[in-house]
């Protein structure tokens, strides 16, 4: 499988650093308030973060696998305009894309509702083409990518000390912040993925955006082998972190591994987990999954070893048709209700624990965490090791705006409430409501074993970037809670 003469053929060093460096110390911006009822609630979102400090003396261990990549961030449609691939009059959904037909009509499928999607693009001339055609766009840039990786830079951020599992080249390493320790071989060149973002009422031939999102292609030849796990597994030993993290799991979907090659793989990874100290909890990061029995493997033997699950509105729906014995839903909802979600969230963790306790094997899942772009919610059991709920939930909901809008500062100017004033904690008939307040705009409250709290997001109106949005806010929301 082609990957490029060189990691100097996409992009040089130098222009990785500047991004970098800009993005991890960019200055905070401040502007005056234009929202009486913003400000406020951002204010309440602050104080509910502070009130919960990362202990810098003793950093809590994190570990985090597996894989990484670059990014090169685009304009979508600039992109699809400047390879001359013309608007699709036929949107459909593809497991994987081998032409360029196939490109338009599932960039079309995803891009209308302003669903974020990934691809595996099997056409290597085809993926050379959109990379080498990204590099001479204006605005393009250059990050270092990936689910480990990304929550490896968040986690160190906010004051742990990250083990990472990884097989990344020289560049690569040299660029990733301090108190990130790299576990994995090194390789000569990265894998590189393609992040076709788009903003909120983007036009793409008939088509307009419901909101920012991206489109992300990549071609990989080393990620979904999980080629750092023993690398990983043999330092995981000695780390004794206080949160091991799955994440990238999704560069296996639709991949044209040989007979039994991805079963082996993911045999050793349920083997690594089942292996975890009861001391280390366990996190497993979602994704956008199609491979229906890849999905099914991870049922079988990555998700009963975690007692935390991390994913969107659209992974959501997804993991739990498969809990229920229907197909893959592949496209739902961008922009649900706070009720149907938490249904959703309620459904599967009774569904995971009901199989947790029928195989007694595993762990019971005491941790649900979904991100959307209105809101932040949290499942977590009473009694469990995780702590601070309202809080994370805070400080989940701060770093979507942050990430999105590229600034450490929140700028209420740059920023609006798309929740409802009010919402149903579920969509059943005479269920309560609670209302949006600004003073304490995090909800919290118990149920049967469990508490909930959700919290409304700032959602960035002035977008920077979308893709890792997912990765910075579970990693954000997890800190607080170890």
């Amino acid at each position: 499988m082609a990957t490029g003469s060189s990691f100097m053929k996409y992009g040089t060093i130098t222009s990785l650093l500047v991004v970098l460096l800009a993005y991890w110390f960019r200055a905070p911006f401040h502007g005056p308030g234009l929202d009486e009822r913003l400000d406020a609630v951002l204010s309440s979102l602050l104080r509910a973060e502070s009130k919960v400090g990362v202990n810098n003396v003793a950093r809590p261990k994190v570990a985090i696998g597996f894989g990484g990549c670059v990014d090169i961030i685009v304009d979508g449609v600039a992109l699809l305009n400047k390879i001359g691939l013309p608007p699709t009059d036929q949107p459909l959904h593809h497991d994987y894309i081998e032409n360029a037909e196939q490109l338009a009509q599932s960039f079309g499928y995803f891009f209308a509702p302003g669903a974020a999607s990934e691809r595996y693009v099997m056409n290597e001339t085809l993926f050379s083409q959109l990379v080498e055609a990204s590099r001479e766009l204006p605005g393009n840039r250059w990050a270092v990518g990936g689910n480990a990786p990304v929550m490896a830079g968040r986690m160190a951020f906010e004051g742990c000390d990250v083990l990472l599992g990884g097989s990344f080249s020289t560049d690569f390493n040299d660029v990733l912040p301090e108190h990130i320790t790299v576990a994995g071989s090194a390789v000569e060149e990265p894998d590189i993925h393609l992040i076709m973002e788009y903003p909120s009422g983007a036009s793409w031939g008939p088509y307009t955006s419901r909101r920012a999102n991206r489109y992300i292609v990549h071609s990989d030849d080393h990620n979904p082998y999980l080629d750092s796990m023993e690398e990983f597994e043999k330092q995981l030993k000695d780390f004794h972190p206080d949160l091991l993290v799955v994440g990238g799991l999704q560069m296996m979907d639709n991949f044209p591994f040989k007979q039994g090659e991805r079963e082996a793989l993911l045999g050793h990874l349920s083997h690594m987990l089942s292996s975890a100290s009861a001391e280390t909890s366990v996190h497993f990061e979602m994704a956008s999954f199609v491979d229906e029995g890849l999905l099914s493997d991870l049922l079988d033997l990555v998700i009963p070893h975690a007692d935390s699950l991390g994913m969107n509105e659209q992974e959501l729906p997804n993991l739990l048709s498969l809990f229920r014995g229907a197909n893959v839903t592949v496209l739902s909802d961008p922009n649900p209700r706070v009720a149907t979600v938490l249904d959703q969230m309620r459904e599967l963790y009774r569904l995971v624990n009901e199989q947790h306790r029928e195989s007694g094997l595993g762990r019971a899942l005491t941790r649900l965490h979904v991100h959307t772009l209105a809101f932040q919610a949290m499942i977590v059991t009473r009694g469990s090791q995780w702590k601070n709920t309202m809080s994370a939930t805070a400080k989940a909901s701060l770093v979507a705006n942050r990430h999105v809008c590229g600034s450490s500062d929140i700028d209420p100017s740059k920023a609006r409430l798309i929740m409802d004033e009010s919402f149903s904690v579920s969509r059943q008939e005479g269920s309560p409501r609670i209302p949006l307040q600004e003073t304490r705009p995090v909800s919290c409250w118990d149920e049967g074993d469990y508490q909930i709290c959700v919290a409304p997001v700032l959602v960035c109106t002035e977008v920077y970037q979308t893709a890792g949005g997912g990765d910075n806010i579970s990693a954000a929301g997890l800190v607080l809670q170890i």
